[in-house]
This record gives C-alpha cells, sequence and structure tokens, in this order.
C-alpha cells in the first residue's frame, strides 16, 4: 500500500533533537567534505564556534622575510655610502626607502604571525593573539631602527628611514593579529614572492624594452616603459595569486589531516589572500607619503628632472599595486572556481494525482 499523507507509514516532519536524544546518537559525526575540497565537522562549524585553520610554515615564513628586509636595509646602505655627494645621497635614499618599507611590512606581518599564531592553539584569543602580534611587529620595528641608525650615517635622512621602517613592521604586525592566521600567512608569503620577483625582473628589462620597440624618441621610450611596467604588474599579479592559493590549499590540506575542528574556507579567504598583496603594496605607498614625506619632498627639491622622477615612480608605484590587487585576486578566484565540484543532480519528485488535481 502506497504511503499516503497522514498515514501510519507517513514521513515523520522534521524537529530538533533533544539533549538526551543526541547524546544517544554517539559520538561526534565524522567529517565531511564540502564541494570545495575543504573539511568540516557539521557540530562545531555550524554555530561558528569552530576556530579556522592555523597557518603553516610560520617559523619559515618569518625567517625568509627577516632575511629579506636584512638584505634590504644592507643593499641600502651600500648604494648610500657610494654615493659621492650629499645630493646623490639623498636622492638614492629616496629611491630605496619603497623597497625598505615594503620588506619592513612583511616582515612585521610574518614574524607577528610566527609568535602569535601558537596563542590560539587551546583557544581563540583574540585579545591576547592581536596584542602579542603587534608587540612583536614592535619588536622588529625597533631592531631594524636600531641597525639603520648604527650603520647608517646620522642625520635626518637616515632618522628618516629609520622611523618609517619601524612604524612599516608595527602595522604589519597589526595584520598579523587577525583571527584567521592561514589567511594572513598567504598574503605574507604572496607578497613576499611578489616582492622578490620584482627584483629578479629587474634582468629582463632592458630586453622588454628593445622588444616593444624603445628607440631614440622620447615617444617610444615612455610607451616601452610603460608597457615594461604593465608586464611586470601583470606577472606579479598571477604570481600573487598562485602563491596564495598555493598556501591557502596547503593550510586546509593540513588541518584535515589534523584530528581537530575547523571552520572551512571558504571563496572570501581566497579572495583576500589573492588581493592581499596589492593591498600591503598600496599600504606601503600610505606609508611612504606620511612618514618618508620630508625625505621624498628634500629629494624633488634636488632639481626638476628629480621632481619629475619622483612623481613618476609614485604613481607607478600606486598603479602596480592596483595591478598587482586586482589580477592576484582574478587569479585565485578562477583558480579555486576549477576547484569545485558541480552540484550532484538531483530527480524532481513525482507529483501526485491527487496533488495535480
Amino acid at each position: 500500500m502506497s504511503n499516503q499523507p497522514g498515514g501510519p507509514t507517513a514521513a515523520q516532519p522534521d524537529r530538533p533533537q533533544t539533549t538526551d536524544e543526541v547524546a544517544a546518537d554517539g559520538p561526534d559525526p565524522a567529517p565531511t567534505q564540502d564541494a570545495d575540497g575543504s573539511v568540516e565537522l557539521l557540530s562545531d562549524a555550524a554555530d561558528g564556534s569552530a576556530p579556522p585553520p592555523r597557518a603553516p610554515g610560520t617559523l619559515g615564513l618569518a625567517l625568509l622575510a627577516t632575511g629579506w628586509l636584512a638584505a634590504m636595509l644592507w643593499s641600502t646602505r651600500e648604494a648610500i655610502q657610494s654615493a659621492t655627494a650629499g645630493v646623490t645621497a639623498i636622492s638614492l635614499s629616496a629611491f630605496a626607502l619603497p623597497g625598505v618599507i615594503s620588506a619592513a611590512l612583511v616582515a612585521g606581518a610574518a614574524v607577528g604571525l610566527a609568535v602569535s599564531e601558537p596563542v590560539t592553539r587551546r583557544g581563540d584569543r583574540a585579545t591576547l593573539r592581536f596584542a602579542v602580534a603587534v608587540g612583536v611587529g614592535l619588536l622588529v620595528g625597533l631592531a631594524a631602527a636600531l641597525a639603520i641608525e648604527l650603520s647608517y650615517d646620522g642625520n635626518t635622512t637616515t632618522r628618516t628611514i629609520a622611523g618609517t621602517t619601524a612604524a612599516a613592521a608595527v602595522i604589519g604586525g597589526a595584520l598579523a593579529g587577525a583571527r584567521n592566521g592561514a589567511v594572513i600567512g598567504a598574503v605574507a608569503s604572496a607578497a613576499l614572492g611578489t616582492l622578490l620577483f620584482v627584483v629578479g625582473f629587474s634582468v629582463a628589462r632592458d630586453p622588454l624594452f628593445n622588444l616593444f620597440g624603445a628607440g631614440d624618441s622620447q615617444q617610444s621610450l615612455v610607451t616601452a616603459a610603460t608597457w615594461v611596467s604593465r608586464t611586470e604588474s601583470l606577472l606579479a599579479g598571477l604570481l600573487a595569486g598562485l602563491l596564495a592559493f598555493g598556501y591557502l590549499t596547503w593550510a586546509r590540506r593540513r588541518a584535515a589531516r589534523r584530528d581537530t575542528t575547523v571552520t572551512a574556507l571558504r571563496w572570501p579567504a581566497y579572495l583576500v589572500a589573492g588581493a592581499g598583496p596589492g593591498l600591503l603594496l598600496l599600504l606601503a605607498e600610505v606609508i611612504i607619503r606620511v612618514g618618508g614625506r620630508s625625505l621624498i619632498d628634500l629629494a624633488a627639491a634636488l632639481s626638476e628632472a628629480d621632481a619629475v622622477a619622483q612623481t613618476s615612480l609614485g604613481t607607478s608605484r600606486v598603479d602596480n599595486g592596483i595591478w598587482v590587487l586586482f589580477v592576484g585576486a582574478l587569479t585565485a578566484m578562477i583558480i579555486f572556481g576549477r576547484t569545485l565540484s558541480p552540484a550532484p543532480e538531483t530527480d524532481p519528485e513525482p507529483v501526485e494525482a491527487g496533488a495535480a488535481r
């Protein structure tokens, strides 16, 4: 006999289980896999109490970022000391400032994440995590400022570089205090990879200038320089998106292998991670224009050519940050979308004859 609505064999309506019934069902349910391949436990993820995945490889990332900051400080010192005149030293300091600030921002975030991440291993202590991250960023900034004061020639230019570098490290540490450490780790690693790529790309600039038709005329040089800059920004954005997606995939799989309850990584995490390196570049530009304004103005006042160069470089850095932001976010989202499985097709429920009439 077919099951009629209201009959003894009809399906009972859904109702919430009592506490006793939940306890009688046995242990917590096993992890389930979403369409995006992420793992979560339904019992804890549903109420939002489960912590996000922890950032893997934070110690190695912190060492690499600190080493990169040290390398940028050393190269800046060598360039300034090699100058034959004070005017040239001021100009070189202004040119080197963006690289130092970007490195300090990433180093503060990486070291702050490496120290603050263990704070949440026994619970989500957001306030303590943020305080630890900011404190570590302050220590990184003070160490960098002290190294600048001791190794550079003590003058107004040196104090400007030291103070701005310290501020960038503190801001980077504050970013590391965010609750989702995996996303911050992805942003820091992708930003570090982008900075390394920009330095390595310098060997390809001259061949690309010739490829894009740089000649003897001023217009051809400007056009070629524009296309070289766009090519660099496009490739840097692609690399940022790939590195961010790869880091989050590593964090997701590492969390899935652990016997802990974590929330799933959704598409906003990949969007923020992919756009993060570009956001850091734009944030570094803000720090440069606020903290390093005196040095930039001093270099621009040397000559009309220096003023044009500083304005052009500032505009180029902003354009580069915007390109890396959008290309990185788009790349991470496209790759994430390619990993999603199609939703399973369900057969439509048959319509009963009585309901049709």
